[in-house]
């Protein structure tokens, strides 16, 4: 397993880490196998998507903002359970197909690091596993 940091800028903010991620698959020597992206935090998470159209991110951090508002009723008292309940709707983790070396991504999609509790130093880890033949 291998890993990089991080440092968000913003309290929500979506990082492209695809190239990171494409790094540590090349560096690893499979050509045919999984990827897995992890983050190990609870106001965090991973995902893939758009990466052409950074409006896409905006929309993104827009609706969630909007469906789970900053301030609202919560009970956990730190103060960021909006991070924590974002964090959860979109998940700790991705796996991708690695193909020729390379992450089996489509066109238009990056892996993007999802921060709602920032700003952090935060952590991505990377499993690589290869295919049998």
């Amino acid at each position: 397993m291998k890993s990089f940091s991080l440092r968000t800028k913003q309290r929500i903010e979506m990082i492209d880490v695809t190239d990171q991620v494409q790094q540590i698959v090349r560096e690893s020597g499979v050509k045919s196998g999984v990827c897995f992206v992890f983050v190990p935090h609870t106001t965090a998470a991973i995902t893939i998507n758009e990466g052409a159209d950074s409006s896409v991110r905006l929309d993104i951090i827009e609706k969630l903002s909007e469906l789970v508002p900053f301030r609202a009723n919560y009970h956990h008292l730190e103060g960021n359970s909006d991070a924590h309940i974002k964090a959860s709707l979109i998940g700790p983790s991705v796996t991708i197909l690695i193909e020729n070396g390379k992450l089996a991504l489509g066109t238009w999609q990056r892996v993007f690091f999802c921060e709602f509790d920032g700003p952090r130093a935060r952590q991505v880890f990377v499993q690589i596993v290869e295919a049998k033949s």
